[in-house]
């Protein structure tokens, strides 16, 4: 099994009204939940807007600095994701495929490099 990245960047959503996101709402509920029955299921979550954002930067002098707020460049911000387990490429494609239509925007499937063992 492999854990993949489902995601979209706030600006593929696109302008809709209220009603709209409210309607899509439950589709994306159901296919977490359907991620869930089949096991699949790691996390999925959207990020806030309106929550605060803080960038790090290492390489500045000799500490991090932390500042508030996405620098001025940024040209895309992650608006979700889900993580998946699946056995290989296609099951990712297509649980990336039922969560797109379900949101009603586009989505990125990418597959999490190995990560060592952890100890229990």
């Amino acid at each position: 099994m492999a854990e993949y990245l489902l995601y979209f960047n706030q600006q593929w959503v696109g302008e809709h009204p209220p009603e709209w996101f409210a309607s899509r709402a439950p589709l994306a509920l159901a296919v977490v939940e359907e991620m869930r029955a089949a096991g699949v299921y790691v996390f999925a979550g959207g990020l806030e807007e309106t929550a605060p954002v803080y960038s790090l930067d290492p390489t500045v002098g000799d500490e991090v600095l932390v500042t508030d707020g996405p620098f001025v460049e940024t040209q895309e911000v992650l608006g979700g994701f889900a993580v998946v387990d699946v056995p290989d490429d296609a099951a990712a494609k297509e649980w990336g495929a039922r969560i797109s239509a379900a949101c009603g925007w586009p989505h990125e499937v990418r597959r999490f490099g190995r990560h060592p063992d952890l100890p229990a």
